[in-house]
């Protein structure tokens, strides 16, 4: 686990580069197509984009659970079952209580964000507390707790950022290519815009993907490590399976982060699910529990 946390931090600083990178090339470019000799626009971009990686940093937790429509629990009266669960397993695990978040929403899944343990938020929907039992519920919760220790919720969050800031630069070009004017005449601009158009989306796919089917494999292990109680979390991920429907607040840009793929099923679903199948993960839970 401790290898694996070293890794998480070490991905957070490459994506956290990689995305400073992308945006000092689109200001470099934005430069030679609109500039007028100097290197003002680069400049500026790249403050901004310095600026914006440290916001996000931050923020981007908080902006995750309210994209979500999270209400938070202020006190255990709020939800005295799922305050308990979590309660009691952040007092198992010497984690910090994190903040709890209910999502009014039939189906059933859970996720965690946050920059580290001491700033960490867990979120249930209204559907996966119904249909879970405590051991089940428990199971879920300390899959989700896995992911704050293991500090994927730091990694999670900055891809999230990440695939906000891709969406927002492939708009720009969008209105550039229609709208644009620059020194170098707007047919490159066109063709810069509809390149972003194009690429942008499977660039934060496939960035998703990097970091988020062997977290979840991980946290699945954390979990039940935590539990002692693998066939739990297995149980409540074949409900998943069996219950399990699109969010009514869909956004691809955090899809990585919730238990179950909160996305309506599409062609391409299976090319580029950010989850590995729950059949998978059911199977490597089952045979944690014959070793215990």
């Amino acid at each position: 686990m401790y290898s694996a946390i070293a890794r998480n931090k070490r991905n957070t600083v490459f994506i956290m580069v990689f995305f400073f990178a992308i945006i000092a090339g689109l200001g470099w470019l934005a430069n030679v197509t609109y500039g007028n000799g100097g290197y003002g626009i680069l400049i500026a971009t790249v403050v901004i984009a310095g600026l914006y990686v440290l916001i996000q940093y931050f923020a981007a937790g908080r902006q995750a659970i309210t994209l979500a429509g999270g209400i938070k629990l202020n006190s255990k009266s709020d939800n005295p079952r799922l305050w308990r669960i979590v309660e009691n397993l952040s007092i198992t695990t010497g984690t910090p209580m994190p903040e709890v978040y209910i999502i009014n929403d039939p189906a059933p899944n859970a996720f965690a964000t946050g920059r580290d343990p001491k700033h960490a938020i867990v979120a249930a929907t209204t559907g996966l507390i119904e249909i879970m039992d405590d051991s089940e519920l428990e199971g879920v919760m300390a899959h989700e707790l896995g992911h704050v220790r293991n500090y994927d919720i730091r990694v999670s969050m900055v891809v999230f950022g990440l695939v906000v800031a891709i969406g927002f630069i492939s708009d720009i070009f969008l209105r550039m290519a229609f709208f644009g004017r620059g020194r170098n005449g707007s047919p490159v601009v066109m063709v810069f815009g509809l390149v972003a158009m194009v690429v942008a989306p499977i660039i934060a796919t496939i960035v998703q993907l990097a970091v988020s089917r062997q977290r979840e494999y991980l946290a699945d292990a954390t979990g039940a490590l935590t539990t002692r109680h693998p066939d739990a979390l297995a149980s409540a991920l074949n409900k998943l399976g069996e219950y399990g429907r699109p969010m009514r607040k869909q956004n691809t840009s955090m899809a990585h982060l919730w238990i179950a793929d909160p996305l309506k099923p599409g062609m391409m679903s299976k090319l580029f699910a950010t989850h590995p199948p729950i059949a998978d993960r059911i199977e490597r839970l089952s045979a944690m529990g014959r070793k215990f």
